[in-house]
């Protein structure tokens, strides 16, 4: 009889359906071409949280959910998991010279956010819609082209055709720094040259832009007081995700699995 494709997942005798290793495979990435890996990967996750889940009930662990976000509480079983780690892994703040030295070792790793003066030309469209997306990103790379092949139109073509509200500045944006725009957006200024126009239209949630650098200016560089506690908090985390795995690896090493594949060395 030939092996199945996918193997039921068990933990300790729990075994975990493959509906819902199937529902779990939308979390996890994998060439389309090759399912299998997504699923591994589902249900490699799906053991962990067996695992967990299971070493919180045999220490009696009871649930307290917490608000994560607005309107969003934990469910029952990411609050179990979450008492059991807290109860399980004991991570020592760094003293203070693991700290210094930590920060000694670039300090210019640590700088104040950059800033950037763009512009920009929005051909609005919901990108969720696969046609009216698609006719959009022809009038954007119609506009691209025009401003590319000359530049000092930017502005008034931004002024007759943006979707903007900025349209009335030539697209201009003002001084902008992390988080003031879109993530697609601040990707492309941070690698944009100044006085770059991008050739390609960049999509976004609000249709397709294109868009200038107009200057930058990289953070300075930040004291010692003024960043230990980020890099107290750095340090910490990092040891508490060690923690962590070193918990799941004992786990997993004294747990009987089948059909999923738990690194435990």
């Amino acid at each position: 009889m030939n092996k199945p494709l996918f193997p039921d997942v068990v933990v300790n005798g729990q075994i975990i359906p493959s509906t819902a290793i199937a529902a779990e495979t939308q979390n996890h990435e994998g060439p389309r071409d090759k399912p299998g890996i997504a699923w591994r990967k589902a249900a490699n996750a799906l053991a962990v949280r067996a695992l967990l889940l299971q070493e919180a009930a045999r220490r009696g662990i009871d649930p307290d959910p917490q608000e994560v976000g607005p309107g969003q509480t934990e469910t029952e079983d990411e609050a179990l998991i979450r008492g059991l780690l807290e109860a399980a892994i004991d991570v020592p703040a760094p003293d203070e010279d693991t700290i210094r030295l930590e920060w000694e070792r670039d300090p210019t790793r640590f700088r104040a956010p950059p800033l950037w003066e763009a512009a920009h030309i929005l051909v609005a469209c919901d990108p969720r819609h696969e046609d009216i997306r698609d006719i959009a990103e022809k009038r954007a790379r119609d506009l691209a082209a025009k401003v590319i092949a000359k530049p000092k139109s930017f502005a008034h073509v931004a002024k007759e055709n943006s979707d903007c509200s900025s349209r009335g500045e030539g697209g201009f944006l003002g001084q902008l720094g992390p988080g003031d725009t879109v993530p697609e957006f601040e990707a492309v200024l941070r690698r944009l040259n100044v006085g770059e126009i991008t050739a390609e239209p960049v999509l976004s949630r609000f249709g397709w832009h294109i868009i200038r650098l107009d200057a930058a200016a990289e953070g300075v560089p930040l004291p010692y007081d003024a960043v230990r506690p980020r890099i107290a908090e750095a340090m910490e985390k990092a040891a508490w995700t060690v923690g962590a795995r070193d918990f799941i690896a004992e786990l997993a090493a004294a747990a009987e699995i089948s059909g999923a594949e738990l690194r435990t060395g």
